[in-house]
């Protein structure tokens, strides 16, 4: 349905094929900007593991989507956001354009 590590755009922002300015990095995840924001604050949040969609997460990956989140509240309280989203698109029909499970975090602020 998706990529191959090997053609994910996503890996390769992960691997430093394709150069990006990581907002945050630990072991596990990378946080950017969108490269084409909806709102004033547009974040891409990603595991460096390549999962491509939810529907491909596999048991233990659970671990590494709630520390997503968390990554998630940590950067709105540290940008001061009063208010924010977060989603997750799930597969072509369902809005996913990069097949490496992603979160959009979203801010008018």
């Amino acid at each position: 349905m998706g990529e191959s590590e090997t053609d994910c755009i996503f890996c390769k922002i992960v691997a430093g094929e394709i150069p990006s300015e990581f907002l945050y990095e630990d072991d596990d995840c990378v946080v950017f900007n969108d490269a084409n924001p909806k709102t004033k604050t547009h974040l891409l949040i990603l595991p460096k593991k390549h999962i491509p969609t939810i529907a491909d997460l596999e048991e233990g990956d659970e671990k590494i989507m709630g520390h997503l989140i968390m990554v998630a509240k940590n950067l709105a309280a540290e940008m001061n956001l009063a208010g924010y989203q977060l989603q997750i698109n799930v597969g072509r029909d369902g809005g996913q354009e990069v097949f490496h499970v992603h979160i959009h975090l979203m801010s008018k602020f």
